[in-house]
């Protein structure tokens, strides 16, 4: 769909809420590099997005807090040497740093006991181990 980049299975955002700025790309690239703005820079509001419920809101601001500025999001493409395809990766970039910015977190590790077998297996492998070691200290006296 145009206008809309879907970030995950049910979170979306229009591109009204987007803003733009385009500069000139750094690097080589001969004369068309000193004429053409093709670095594309992208902001993204995620203080303020209604596209965001008030918990996705709330993970994204903590997660991305090193990366937020008056919390906006910026994401600068200059790697294509087209405008357009600088957009497309902006965009691609910004989903996939929210997507992961507003998973739910992983689930706890619930700690199980150790089956029994496990742990007398280890420690008769230490006693052999152990059992070796003396026996080749002990051998040249």
């Amino acid at each position: 769909m145009p206008g809309i980049i879907n970030v995950r299975d049910s979170v979306f955002i229009p591109e009204t809420e987007l803003t733009w700025r385009f500069s000139r790309s750094s690097g080589p690239g001969g004369q068309h590099v000193n004429t053409s703005s093709t670095a594309a820079e992208l902001s993204f509001d995620v203080a303020n997005s209604p596209s965001l419920s008030e918990p996705l809101r709330a993970r994204a601001l903590e997660r991305l807090a090193g990366r937020l500025v008056h919390g906006v999001l910026s994401i600068r493409a200059e790697e294509h040497r087209s405008q357009l395809r600088n957009r497309e990766a902006a965009k691609a970039r910004l989903a996939a740093v929210l997507s992961d910015a507003i998973a739910p977190p992983p689930k706890k590790r619930i700690a199980k006991k150790m089956p029994r077998g496990i742990n007398e297996r280890r420690l008769e492998n230490k006693r052999r181990r152990s059992d070796v070691k003396r026996g080749r200290s002990n051998r040249w006296s």
